[in-house]
C-alpha cells in the first residue's frame, strides 16, 4: 500500500526552471521581437545602432562604470572567458579558483593548453568553495562568480586585494543581473544572454576594466589568436568592437530578445529590483529545505548559497545508503517524476554535479511559481521514496 500522499492542488504556472537557457520574462511573447532588424547587415548603420543599444542598455542596467569598456563576443561566456584568457595571460602566474564544472574548464585552458604558470585552486566536494586567502595580488585571477553547477557563490570580493599587481577575470554568467559585482576588483567580467536574464544562445558579453585594456596594449602573447579572440588592432584597442562592430555575425534576433529583456529589466525597477526578485525565489527553496529533514543544499555554508541556480541534495538515510550508482538512480526519478507531471522541467542536478536537484530562482522566474512547486517537490519525493 502506498504511502505517498495525493497530487497537490496547484501547479506552477510555468514549468521551466531550467538553468540555462533560461526561463523567458514574464509575459514574453514573440511579439517582443517585432522591432528585429532582419534581412539586414549587422554593420549597416541599423544593424549597428541595435548592437550599440545592447551595449548601452547592458551599462546602464548592470551599474557598469563609464570608463569600462563592453563588447558583444561569439561562443556565449565560454567564448568570452576563452577571449580573456588567450588574448591577456602569460605575462604573470595565474591563480584559477575552481569549485563547479565550468570553472574546470578554465583549469584546463590554463594548464593543459595554454600551459600557464599556475596554480590551481579547487574545492572538493561540490558546494565548498576554494581556501580564496591564497590569492596572490602579484597573480592574475580567474574565478567563477556564481557556480552554476554546485549552487555556491562566493560572498564577496574581499579576498581580492585592493592592490594588486595582477587582472582579475570574473566568470558572471549565472551572476550577473541577480548578484553584485565590484566593479573595482574585478578587471574583466563575462556572461552569457541565455543564462540570468532569459535571452537566446551564443552571444556573449566581456567587460573590461581600464587596467584590462592597459594589459591588452601592453603585452602580446607568444601564441597564436584566432581572429574571434582579437580584441587589439596595431597594439592598440580595437574600439570599434566595443561600439558594436562584432568580430563575427551576430543574430539580430537575438540582439531584439536581448533588448526586450533588457527594457523589462528597467520597467521592473533596475538592477536593485532584480537582485530582490532571485533572492525572493531562492529564499521560498532554501526556507523550505531548512524545515525538511530529507533534503539540504549542495552547500553547506549559507553565507555561499546561490540565488540563481539552487541546488539541492537529497538527505534522506535511505537515499544517502545507497552507492553513487543508486543515488543518482534515485535522483533521476525524481526529476523525471516532475518533468512527467509538467511541474519543473529540466530540474535535474547538472550531469557532472551530485544527484539531486537544480532550480532556477533568477528574476524572470515569479516567486508564486517556486511555492507551488515545493508541495509537487515534496509529493515526488514520497512518491519515488516509497519504492525503496
Amino acid at each position: 500500500m502506498s504511502n505517498a500522499p495525493p497530487k497537490p492542488a496547484v501547479k506552477p504556472a510555468d514549468p521551466r526552471f531550467s538553468s540555462g537557457p533560461t526561463r523567458k520574462r514574464p509575459g514574453w511573447t514573440l511579439q517582443a521581437l517585432e522591432g528585429a532588424v532582419l534581412g539586414r547587415s549587422h554593420r549597416s548603420k541599423a544593424g549597428k545602432a541595435k548592437l550599440k543599444e545592447a551595449i548601452d542598455r547592458t551599462r546602464a542596467l548592470l551599474e557598469v562604470p563609464a570608463d569600462f569598456r563592453i563588447a558583444i563576443v561569439p561562443a556565449s561566456d565560454t567564448g568570452a572567458v576563452e577571449m580573456a584568457m588567450w588574448s591577456m595571460l602569460g605575462q604573470r602566474p595565474v591563480d584559477v579558483f575552481a569549485w563547479e564544472s565550468f570553472g574546470e574548464e578554465w583549469i584546463t585552458d590554463a594548464g593543459e593548453q595554454l600551459k600557464l604558470d599556475c596554480t590551481l585552486n579547487v574545492a572538493r566536494p561540490y558546494g565548498a568553495l576554494p581556501d580564496f586567502t591564497k590569492a596572490r595580488k602579484t597573480a592574475d585571477i580567474i574565478f567563477t562568480q556564481n557556480g552554476t553547477t554546485s549552487g555556491a557563490k562566493i560572498p564577496n570580493f574581499d579576498w581580492i586585494a585592493a592592490d594588486r599587481e595582477g587582472i582579475t577575470i570574473n566568470d558572471a554568467t549565472s551572476a550577473a543581473f541577480a548578484q553584485a559585482i565590484e566593479w573595482a576588483k574585478c578587471d574583466v567580467v563575462t556572461y552569457s544572454w541565455q543564462k540570468v536574464m532569459g535571452g537566446e544562445a551564443a552571444h556573449g558579453m566581456i567587460i573590461l576594466s581600464p587596467r584590462a585594456v592597459a594589459r591588452l596594449e601592453s603585452y602580446a602573447p607568444d601564441r597564436p589568436l584566432p581572429k574571434i579572440f582579437r580584441m587589439t588592432k596595431k597594439g592598440k584597442l580595437d574600439a570599434e568592437l566595443f561600439e558594436g562592430s562584432t568580430i563575427n555575425t551576430p543574430s539580430l534576433l537575438a540582439t531584439e530578445d536581448y533588448l526586450d529583456t533588457l527594457k523589462w529589466g528597467e520597467s521592473i525597477g533596475g538592477l536593485k529590483a532584480l537582485h530582490a526578485r532571485a533572492d525572493a525565489n531562492a529564499k521560498v527553496l532554501y526556507d523550505w529545505a531548512a524545515k525538511t529533514a530529507w533534503i539540504a543544499p549542495l552547500a553547506d555554508d549559507a553565507r555561499t548559497w546561490s540565488n540563481t541556480g539552487v541546488c539541492l541534495k537529497v538527505a534522506d538515510p535511505r537515499v544517502t545508503a545507497l552507492d553513487e550508482t543508486g543515488q543518482a538512480a534515485f535522483a533521476k526519478k525524481l526529476s523525471d517524476l516532475l518533468e512527467k507531471e509538467n511541474v519543473a522541467v529540466d530540474a535535474a542536478s547538472y550531469r557532472s554535479a551530485p544527484p539531486g536537484l537544480r532550480i532556477w530562482c533568477g528574476a524572470t522566474v515569479e516567486k508564486s511559481e517556486v511555492e507551488a512547486l515545493v508541495p509537487w517537490i515534496e509529493w515526488a519525493f514520497a512518491t519515488c521514496a516509497d519504492e525503496l
